[in-house]
């Protein structure tokens, strides 16, 4: 339960709520996860979209219904713990949060290697302080850096489609869909592919903070969801046609080879900017996310009680903002976590398992049960199709969350 004069402040109408959706997805997922894609699944990259595409599908369904039930800070940390028992909403919290904070220090690494490569740490730091403070801020100012974010970003990103496809070089002979990676390539692209379809469990998240959820929620998601799965379709088939698997497999900043390909090099900087501010994006809707879900964790004594703090003036979970800002910071300037997209996949995977798990037994409907049913099945088999390494790090990760809650010994009664 929240406790009295605790709740956050309802503020977001549809329109934020699909722009925060965007700012998480259309972030710099699409200029980092093509690349590891195309190497894993070959000619099947198109298809792993799909399939990534179809199991985000699923999930979002299935968060939708959830929000409407209980639409409160915490996500499928609520979900879990409200339909089947305290410790699946521990395991998907802990899920999140864990992923999430090195997903957050990846994305300020990612923006200060496209700032400042020489001082990647200190603009990763930087960038961490300052978002930090947006968010603190209340979240009608994240909500609208967000909205200029997703315009610049979409804007670059609609240049590079336009440029590719305009191009004398691009050849549709390059979009056959094979199996060139296997099927074994095919699923681990589409896990890989899933950690830049992932943010629009940030508008659930946000439930709290969010006008009429019920409606709202609901409508947003599968809105920010489809919109995003458009613009994903057009750059994939875009920087395939130029590139190909092989050449874009081998990219080390794709959508910048890709135009350099394409014949225009004097846009390879603008994608490098949009890039870092796509980076800068993902970051602003991560720290909210993990903030959000620490607070909900926090009322249940998950995590420390202090950090379940709403500011009297501001309305937001500052503590909890202020926690994960200083822990993500730490990690920005002392480890390298750019290689953290399998590991963070595997974690949102769990947690969006445990969100299909419970809507399940929200019973028959109109999307019935199959759609979390196939969207549990595909969150397991993506999960575990996702660079060995990753699966590793990722069960030992569950492991030691488990051990906690054991140790910690006893149900906190709500």
């Amino acid at each position: 339960m929240t406790p009295a004069g605790s709740g956050l402040r309802r503020t977001l109408g549809l329109g934020d709520a699909v722009v925060v959706g965007l700012g998480s997805m259309i972030g710099a997922g699409v200029f980092a996860a093509l690349a590891p894609a195309a190497r894993a699944a070959g000619s099947g990259l198109l298809l792993a979209l799909a399939v990534a595409a179809v199991v985000a599908y699923c999930n979002a369904m299935s968060s939708a219904r959830l929000a409407v039930r209980y639409p409160a800070s915490g996500g499928a940390y609520v979900y879990g713990r409200e339909r089947l028992g305290e410790f699946w909403g521990y395991l998907a919290g802990w899920s999140f949060v864990v992923g999430k904070t090195a997903s957050c220090a990846a994305m300020a690494l990612t923006v200060g290697a496209y700032v400042w490569p020489e001082q990647a740490h200190a603009v990763a730091v930087a960038a961490v302080v300052a978002l930090t403070a947006v968010n603190y801020g209340g979240i009608r100012k994240s909500a609208w850096l967000t909205r200029v974010i997703v315009a610049v970003v979409l804007a670059v990103l609609a240049s590079v489609v336009v440029v590719c496809l305009g191009s004398g070089r691009a050849d549709a002979g390059r979009l056959d869909v094979g199996l060139s990676g296997g099927v074994g390539g095919v699923l681990q692209a589409a896990g890989l592919l899933f950690f830049a379809f992932a943010g629009y469990a940030r508008i659930a998240t946000l439930g709290e903070e969010v006008r009429d959820p019920r409606r709202t929620i609901p409508r947003a998601i599968p809105l920010a969801l489809g919109i995003t799965l458009v613009v994903y379709g057009g750059v994939a088939v875009a920087v395939l046609s130029v590139l190909g698997p092989a050449g874009l497999g081998q990219a080390t900043a794709p959508l910048a080879d890709a135009v350099r390909a394409a014949g225009v090099p004097a846009l390879a900087p603008v994608v490098r900017v949009g890039a870092a501010v796509a980076a800068l994006g993902s970051l602003l809707a991560l720290i909210l996310g993990v903030s959000r879900t620490t607070l909900a964790m926090a009322r249940d004594r998950h995590l420390p009680g202090a950090l379940a703090a709403v500011h009297p003036r501001f309305q937001v979970p500052h503590r909890a903002e202020l926690a994960v800002g200083a822990v993500v910071a730490v990690l920005a300037a002392t480890v390298d976590v750019r290689g953290a997209i399998g590991f963070s996949s595997f974690g949102v995977l769990t947690y969006y398992a445990v969100a299909n798990a419970s809507a399940w037994t929200l019973g028959p409907s109109r999307v019935s049960r199959v759609v979390p049913a196939l969207g549990l099945i595909g969150c397991v088999l993506l999960a575990f199709s996702l660079p060995a390494l990753s699966v590793v790090v990722g069960v030992g990760v569950l492991a030691v969350g488990v051990v906690a809650y054991g140790v910690r010994g006893r149900q906190v009664p709500r």
